[in-house]
């Protein structure tokens, strides 16, 4: 499954804010700094759909608030 996602750095906390048909948008309290905001990201992913972080992949985007996630089976 792939999906969009828009990615807000330095938040209060890691939380997911909206959820559209076209996209997800996502609060990371990490900092976009040496990949630490794609880790929290891609961390907060599998706990939301139940999966290891190993099954989460950024497939475009990875320097871009606006990235394309895949989630595998």
């Amino acid at each position: 499954m792939d999906f969009r996602v828009k990615v807000i750095t330095n938040a209060d906390k890691n939380e997911i804010i909206e959820l559209t048909d076209d996209f997800l948008k996502v609060k990371i309290t990490a900092s976009p700094a040496k990949g630490k905001a794609n880790q929290a990201l891609i961390k907060l992913l599998a706990k939301q759909f139940g999966t290891s972080t190993a099954n989460i992949e950024i497939i475009r985007g990875p320097k871009s608030s606006h990235k394309v996630i895949r989630i595998s089976t």
